[in-house]
């Protein structure tokens, strides 16, 4: 039995804190990120969209940059050009790691 509590001691620290919960919106995502855990911006966008199912749906920023651009832009207006563009620069780099 206390092997059990050690080995689920080990995986939930091995976690690095970041679950990969769902989220019903990119918005809902974004904002625990950027507030709760004061992420930066470029970096929430990158971890929803790779990290975290949206609405039952995984990698939901699509197949390249221009997809990623499109779905963010839409769906985080709020946030600046220049980071969305940046933002999905880096998720096809990490996408394709």
């Amino acid at each position: 039995m206390r092997s059990i509590c050690l080995f689920a001691c080990a995986l939930v620290a091995g976690c690095h804190g970041h679950t990969h919960d769902e989220y019903p919106t990119l918005q809902a995502c974004f904002d625990e990120h950027t507030v709760a855990e004061s992420l930066p911006i470029r970096q929430a966008i990158v971890i929803c969209c790779l990290d975290h199912p949206i609405a039952g749906v995984s990698e939901v920023c699509g197949a390249d940059h221009t997809a990623c651009e499109a779905y963010v832009r839409a769906n985080l207006p709020a946030v600046a050009t220049t980071d969305v563009t940046a933002a999905c620069a880096d998720y096809e780099t990490q996408k394709g790691m």
